[in-house]
């Protein structure tokens, strides 16, 4: 592989001009390798930020990161739910490869080597504040810390509703940097906690956002309950876009911007039905701008597809790291070193996502397994398992004791509306329950049974409400992906296609448990789904 800077002047040739800040010169001597600040928001979906022309928001941060560099419309996180899309960001793989941290609220495997310890290997100062990987435990796997890095959190402040972290994201950063040795370039992951849920109720109303302007989406009601719902869930993600303008402007006045990627995305959609924990697009399909002064370009706009597997390899090769392990991400350097498209060929053909547990919502603990694979055109999903629910059971007409006999009522909380893969609290989700009726089409998708096969045309159906799986004349597009992605997971050693996927259903849940009944011990590993066939185990 050629020096990151015999690349980097080979794109200024192409460009046909020299960039003035950080130009390729001959002779020049070795630079100070690039810090690099990384900020993943916790469940915003594409395309809810300004940069995208959404109405009713705006992310003037994320946008002049976009405007600095690169604005991505076709990034997807590997998983939308919290943990495994976070782990599979941290390793370059894809759940299906990483045991216990594919699945949500588990464990992460010592095993699986991180690039936050590579940078730190190879001469990075490295810290997080917010949210890290989570939800899990890590300790029980002989993590020191969590695998993210040290952590940041001293600094706390009073947000503007209930629903908003107390941590300063930004005073934690400066803490960070003010440790950090001038010569060692630094690594910093803010994790924003927004916009996940609790929402103060009403809170974007009162803070002046008009429900009129509101994005909803083509899967939920036009409803003023769900306008407001979605400006509550605006609210927050401008709420962390302040907190990163007040990182930006702090590196511009230390003279660090210039030498910093800076990398903004999400990881996974908004906590709505038919979004977060779903592989429909507004599941896995996530906001991502790139910027490093000098280094990318300004104004650019790229439209291939990128999995945000693809951040690790990334991230190591602008570090200059050389022993890299194996991954499925595939580093995006190259992609932003030309400046136009014409003649090249597309970073990805497709992406893959999938998901297994998400939260404890039927009994036994058992998760919903899917995989799905993503084009520029098609989104084909596969559902392992059709005869469960994927939202989550209904909750059972006769509400059970909150634990069951002899177990601790510390490890476990109520039952609510059921469909518990939808997060609570939720106007959208209480409406949508209560009143299955109003809009039964709406109701079927997000909440009832699906088909083992789904098929969207994700160009004229972004929500993807129309399943083609049946209709014949998609019949040869629903074959070729199905064989695609069925080729793909194999070969990349998923469990679901090589005849031990109920290996997912033991692994154990380190959040508190609802009584569904059958096997709910919190923490522990299901006895009745341990695959004696893994060939790991052998």
């Amino acid at each position: 592989m050629k020096p990151l800077s015999t690349l980097l002047c080979y794109a200024t040739l192409v460009w046909g001009a020299v960039i003035t800040l950080g130009g390729c010169k001959a002779q020049a001597p070795a630079e100070k390798r690039p810090n690099i600040l990384f900020v993943l928001a916790d469940d915003q979906s594409f395309p809810y930020a300004s940069a995208y022309g959404t109405s009713g928001i705006s992310t003037p941060a994320f946008d002049e990161v976009a405007h600095r560099g690169i604005l991505f419309y076709n990034a997807f996180a590997a998983a939308p739910q919290c943990s495994p899309s976070r782990a599979a960001i941290l390793t370059g793989k894809e759940i299906w490869q990483l045991e216990e941290a594919g699945t949500h609220g588990s464990s992460f495997p010592r095993k699986f080597e991180v690039f936050t310890d590579l940078l730190e290997s190879a001469g990075y100062q490295i810290g997080y504040t917010g949210k890290p990987w989570a939800p899990g435990d890590w300790k029980t796997m002989g993590w020191k810390r969590n695998p993210v890095g040290p952590e940041y959190d001293r600094e706390k402040l009073s947000p503007p509703t209930s629903g908003i972290s107390k941590v300063d994201y930004y005073g934690n950063f400066v803490d960070f940097f003010n440790e950090t040795k001038r010569d060692k370039p630094f690594f910093f992951w803010f994790g924003s906690h927004e916009p996940h849920r609790a929402y103060t109720p009403g809170s974007g109303i009162r803070a002046g956002l008009d429900p009129m302007k509101a994005f909803v989406p083509d899967f939920l009601p036009d409803d003023s309950i769900v306008r407001s719902d979605i400006l509550d869930y605006t609210l927050e993600i401008q709420w962390y876009d302040q907190q990163l303008g007040k990182i930006l402007r702090f590196l511009k006045e230390k003279g660090e911007l210039e030498n910093t990627l800076v990398v903004v995305t999400s990881d996974n959609g908004m906590p709505f039905p038919s979004a977060k924990a779903n592989l429909m697009d507004y599941g896995s399909h996530v906001p991502l701008a790139i910027c490093w002064p000098g280094r990318i370009r300004p104004g650019g706009v790229s439209h291939d597809l990128v999995s945000l597997t693809d951040l690790a390899p990334t991230f190591l090769a602008v570090a200059e790291v050389k022993q890299v392990p194996a991954m499925t991400g595939k580093s995006l350097v190259s992609l932003w070193q030309r400046e136009d498209s014409a003649g090249r060929q597309p970073h990805r053909r497709f992406v893959l996502t999938g998901r297994e547990r998400h939260s404890d919502s039927r009994p036994d603990d058992l998760g919903y397994p899917s995989r799905a694979i993503r084009t520029s055109h098609f989104l084909l999903i596969l559902n392992l398992k059709p005869d469960r629910w994927p939202a989550g059971n209904p909750a059972p007409a006769v509400k059970p004791p909150l634990a069951p006999p002899g177990a601790d009522p510390k490890d476990f909380k109520p039952i609510g509306l059921g469909y518990e893969d939808i997060d609570e609290p939720s106007p959208t989700k209480t409406l949508m329950a209560e009143n299955p009726g109003r809009w039964p089409r709406l109701f079927a998708e997000g909440f009832e049974k699906r088909p083992g096969v789904e098929l969207y045309d994700v160009q004229r159906d972004p929500g993807c409400t129309m399943n083609l799986a049946s209709d014949s004349a998609f019949g040869a597009v629903r074959d070729s992906l199905e064989r695609i992605l069925k080729e793909r997971l194999t070969a990349e050693g998923d469990p679901r296609m090589l005849g031990y996927g109920d290996i997912f259903e033991s692994y154990p849940r380190f959040g508190l448990m609802k009584n569904w009944g059958g096997f709910q011990k919190r923490g522990a590993y299901n006895p009745a789904f341990e695959v004696k066939n893994d060939p790991e185990k052998k």
